[in-house]
């Protein structure tokens, strides 16, 4: 089958990869793709929010099956698009992706079926929300309602900070739109966890836990991202949490989207928070996580064209999904800069040689010969390892030997605090 994937960072540089293993898939095309992408299939220069340019490039090329990477295409609507089409699309419908392109519906909905998450209030007046700083107590967590790119959360340790992350989206428009509308909450207190469950409308299955690092230096320190590393599996996550979760948590949200007619199917992230409290929810993403995706698929063992059909077939209750019991773990390698303003078309050295682990790339460019950087988050580096110190050494090592211009990297991925 010919298989499209939509995007152009290291998750879809990781789906392709995947893929490609399948022997149902004999050529991949990927839009717009990247420098490494390049490597493994055909690049495509159409934007990931050109929809009807997709489309038509799907319907030309007869497509067999399109992935769709990140969260903008699918708060569009290419799903609906493709669907009416009569092309195979993975991914959630424009109505179920509302669960990632609006926080505030996120937050009502789990209000509404008492999926468990942080007190909250929702805000459209820059004024009212300083008005009511105070209630929340400090640190205080600060979103902008729509689609940041992963970047739209402050979290503020003092009422000043507060005052100016609110300036910051609603007055400043930092993040445009997204901005308009802010959702002000408690900060919780626990370990994080991030779960990526297959849906296919009635059934959900999760995949193994992972865990992701956003601050952009070590120690978490410094401003969030769209991730730096993540492991695989989490220490923390043990058999009963994610008894608990499955019960308290992704049940009962794959049930609710069904009763609000606006049925799921694809991949739904869980960010999470395990508290004293139990597991809470820190937010929905529509997509594949990135990072995350990087260091999962790492471990997965079974065929991800099959879980896909099975997902749009809606038979996913029949298919068997396996995994290794082997840790994995991956690092970002960024720009200077990210994520704030940063330069592109950097050389990037050492990537001729051999690595022990994977280098997914996230943000390069292929120009006469050269891969350049083109992008905030430039390379993942990936490994598995019969324990994570083991993935670590592989990851790290392969770091030491690839460079470009002001890079940096946290070097405290994969440490248990």
């Amino acid at each position: 089958m010919k298989v499209l994937v939509v995007g152009s960072g290291g998750r879809e540089h990781a789906l392709v990869w995947k893929l490609l293993q399948s022997p149902k898939v004999n050529y991949i095309y990927c839009a717009p793709g990247n420098g490494g992408i390049k490597q493994m299939a055909e690049c495509v220069d159409i934007e990931a929010d050109d929809i009807e340019g997709l489309c038509r490039f799907a319907k030309k090329q007869r497509i067999d099956l399109t992935v769709v990477g990140p969260e903008l295409p699918l708060s569009l609507g290419i799903v609906d698009a493709f669907e009416k089409e009569g092309l195979r699309i993975f991914g959630p419908r424009k109505n179920a992706a509302i669960l990632e392109s609006s926080k505030a519906f996120a937050k009502d909905f789990m209000q509404k079926y008492g999926i468990p998450t942080a007190k909250y209030n929702t805000y459209e007046d820059p004024d009212k929300a300083k008005e009511d700083i105070g209630s929340f107590g400090l640190p205080v967590v600060i979103k902008a309602d729509g689609l940041a790119a992963g970047k739209g959360v402050i979290i503020a340790n003092t009422k000043e900070e507060a005052l100016n992350a609110i300036d910051t989206m609603m007055t400043d428009k930092h993040f445009g739109e997204a901005g308009n509308k802010v959702v002000i909450e408690e900060f919780i207190q626990g370990k994080e966890a991030s779960i990526l469950a297959f849906v296919d409308g009635k059934t959900a299955v999760p995949m193994v836990s992972a865990q992701d690092y956003k601050r952009v230096f070590d120690d978490d320190k410094g401003l969030n991202t769209g991730g730096m590393g993540a492991i695989s599996p989490v220490p923390h996550y043990d058999e009963k949490v994610e008894a608990d979760v499955m019960q308290r948590i992704i049940k009962p949200t794959v049930e609710a989207m069904n009763k609000e007619n606006r049925p799921y199917k694809g991949v739904l992230y869980f960010g999470l928070m395990i508290t004293n409290e139990g597991p809470k929810v820190i937010e929905y993403n529509c997509r594949f996580g990135d990072p995350e995706t990087e260091a999962v698929l790492l471990r997965l063992e079974s065929d991800l064209v099959e879980i896909m059909e099975a997902v749009i077939e809606e038979r996913l209750h029949e298919v068997e999904i396996k995994w290794s019991s082997n840790a994995a773990m991956c690092v970002v390698m960024a720009s200077g800069g990210y994520p704030g303003s940063f330069r592109k078309g950097y050389e990037i050295n050492g990537l001729e040689k051999e690595e022990q682990g994977i280098i997914f790339h996230a943000g390069t460019k292929y120009i006469d010969g050269k891969t350049v950087t083109n992008g905030g988050r430039v390379l993942v580096f990936g490994a598995l390892g019969r324990t994570l110190e083991e993935a670590r050494a592989i990851v790290y090592g392969d770091m030491e030997k690839v460079s470009f211009t002001d890079c940096h990297y946290r070097r405290d991925i994969g440490l248990v605090k």
